[in-house]
């Protein structure tokens, strides 16, 4: 089953300093038959004007992922940690038993990111946070794991929850394939940028489309595309 999620049909609001679309329910957009997609929560599409942010605020229990997509986002929390994750690169923050972060756009442009939230599986875990680059070029005409909870990717940030955040970048006319990690998983696949066919459901430019019970995955491109995917548990 593979299901097209509009971009222009997505739920969000518009703070002026932040421009926000919810694939999912998130803050004052509810929809009930979107809470989740297994144990996936949360996948916002921020675009973040400069010199704002997200003040300090707290969490807990949450695997939080965040994809820049343009600019960059400068991240300061509780256990000291700062950084800067520019486009094309990853943060992850694991809540765990609680942390505080804030999250600014101290560039002259517009910053654009996925925020991504996944259930963890295991609790009462020490919160942490990480920022790695990965070139592009890694990932050209193959996903990548960027975020990772399962075995053998050892190169990935690392999440405590059975999940992959892959990335891949496709020329038009190319394809890449994704085989799930088993049985029963649900797949969430975004192009930030591009036009994509996957499983004869052609996606727009930061269109959804929710996947389960397939165990393979074909992703051609008809334009230049930029692609993020959650390969995640029930």
């Amino acid at each position: 089953m593979i299901e097209r999620r509009p971009f222009d049909r997505l739920g969000g609001a518009h703070h002026g300093w932040l421009d926000a679309k919810h694939h999912f329910s998130f803050a004052e957009y509810h929809d009930p038959a979107r809470m989740h997609w297994g144990a996936l929560r949360v996948w916002n599409d921020d675009t973040v004007q400069p010199g704002a942010g997200f003040p300090p605020h707290p969490h807990a229990d949450m695997e939080i992922i965040t994809y820049v997509r343009e600019g960059a986002i400068t991240h300061q929390d509780s256990l000291g940690n700062r950084g800067r994750t520019a486009a094309g690169d990853v943060q992850v923050m694991s809540a765990g038993t609680g942390i505080r972060h804030s999250e600014y756009n101290l560039e002259p442009g517009v910053t654009r990111i996925f925020q991504i939230w996944i259930f963890p599986n295991r609790k009462g875990q020490p919160p942490s946070w990480g920022t790695k680059p990965f070139p592009k070029s890694g990932r050209s005409g193959q996903f990548v794991a960027l975020a990772s909870g399962l075995d053998g990717d050892d190169e990935a940030l690392p999440i405590r929850t059975d999940a992959r955040v892959l990335g891949a970048t496709l020329k038009a006319g190319e394809t890449a394939e994704y085989r799930f990690a088993g049985g029963g998983r649900y797949g969430y696949l975004v192009p930030a940028s591009g036009k994509v066919e996957v499983g004869g459901v052609t996606l727009e430019a930061r269109d959804g489309a929710a996947i389960h019970e397939e165990d393979v995955i074909r992703v051609t491109a008809s334009q230049d595309a930029e692609l993020i995917l959650v390969d995640a548990a029930a």
